[in-house]
């Protein structure tokens, strides 16, 4: 009987992941099905590295979002799939650094101070972009797709549907605010008469995914490479909150240095496919915690449910058929979230504000991302993520740090 649960558990597992997990492809222009295939992969590259015995599932990170849009549009595709595998090999450097040198080196060069401001600018970059495609029109806004009125519907619909099931669902259901909010606004959508299914009439029921081979631009890798720091963070609160759930030290076993790998190599596989980045997913923590279904097998078994729906022509033809306002009313709660955890992550670890030194770091970190400010020499440019993640790092470095007050005797 338990041999029959694990794959049913498994593919309960996707079922939970797959809203999140689709959306970052369709916000970035990757082929779903390529997703689909390289979060199944990587899952499986990470249980091979950490010897399967962390219950985590791998897949679309969305802290990549704004970078890939910006590497889309100015270097192609394959260009910033290099970048990302670039990034993937940050992930594989920090893990070896931890093996060195303890967890204490991460926590030196990536204090709260850091990593706070730098995910808060990974969300507010985005805003633009999730307004402009709930009103209807493409990411900067150039083009009219859906009627305004319309597209506020529908994207309105979504948003709130998103935002309750997240508060007031139970369950299982409460994991789920990102499909759930898919499935009304593309039903809405439908009433609308504003769903396109020509790619769903001509995709094949089995087809290959639209693998991209990656192509290697150092400007690409350049930008990448920065970008890394706050998913890098994401993932050791990831294992941290997994750890607490099963009550094991998985910082300890496998090692804290295995898990960045594994996270690493599965990061550098996807992209050398043409997908996106991995991380470990919350989503499906939540889930563990919710099932008591701590066997890391059931991950196995997920990850193979993925790669087989991969191959399924039609259910990548229907993620392309979701309309722009859907995806935009999603993405105003999404990256404003991304913002408020960079916010928070400021809140938990009491950043105090009121020192200038602390003050300067935030503030010019955030209007540098804000404000779009860039840095160039020649055809070398640094602007965006990339440029506010090295900013905060070298600003935490130089600047002296605070002393802390003397306990009184």
């Amino acid at each position: 009987m338990k041999r029959v649960l694990i794959p049913l558990q498994g593919a309960q597992m996707l079922f939970v992941a797959f809203g999140a997990l689709v959306l970052m492809p369709l916000l970035t222009g990757l082929d779903t099905s390529v997703a689909l295939f390289t979060a199944g992969f990587g899952t499986l590259l990470f249980q091979l590295v950490t010897k399967r015995q962390v219950p985590v599932f791998l897949a679309s990170s969305f802290a990549f979002i704004a970078p890939i849009l910006y590497g889309v549009q100015t270097w192609g595709i394959p260009a910033t799939m290099g970048g990302l595998m670039a990034a993937g090999g940050v992930y594989m450097l920090l893990g070896l650094t931890v093996k060195l040198r303890g967890t204490g080196f991460i926590h030196m060069l990536l204090p709260p101070v850091v990593v706070g401001p730098v995910i808060m600018i990974i969300g507010l970059g985005l805003a633009p972009v999730a307004v402009n495609m709930a009103l209807g029109k493409s990411g900067d806004g150039s083009l009219i797709i859906v009627e305004q009125n319309i597209a506020l519907t529908i994207s309105l619909c979504a948003l709130m549907t998103t935002i309750i099931v997240a508060i007031f669902a139970k369950g299982l259901v409460r994991l789920m605010p990102i499909l759930a909010g898919i499935l009304v606004g593309y039903g809405i959508s439908l009433a609308f008469g504003v769903v396109d299914f020509t790619p769903v009439s001509q995709a094949a029921w089995l087809a290959m995914p639209n693998f991209v081979a990656p192509e290697f631009n150092w400007h690409a890798i350049l930008f990448m490479i920065p970008v890394a720091i706050a998913p890098a963070v994401e993932h050791i609160g990831d294992i941290l909150a997994i750890s607490n759930v099963t009550g094991k030290d998985y910082f300890k076993k496998p090692g804290l240095h295995r898990t960045l790998t594994g996270d690493g190599i599965a990061t550098i596989a996807a992209a050398a496919l043409g997908g996106p980045p991995n991380t470990t997913y919350s989503e499906v923590t939540g889930a563990v915690t919710l099932t008591k279904s701590f066997d890391p097998r059931i991950m196995t078994w997920t990850a193979i449910t993925a790669i087989t729906l991969a191959f399924v022509g039609k259910l990548g033809a229907v993620m392309q058929t979701i309309p722009v306002p859907v995806m935009g009313g999603i993405m105003c709660l999404l990256f404003g979230s991304i913002a408020a955890v960079g916010l928070n992550t400021l809140i938990r670890h009491q950043v105090d504000l009121s020192e200038p030194r602390n003050l300067s770091i935030v503030g010019v970190t955030l209007v540098f991302g804000i404000g779009g400010m860039a840095f160039g020499i020649g055809s070398f440019s640094l602007t965006g993520i990339s440029l506010c993640g090295i900013v905060a790092i070298l600003m935490n470095l130089i600047l002296p740090a605070v002393k802390k007050p003397q306990a009184e005797k």
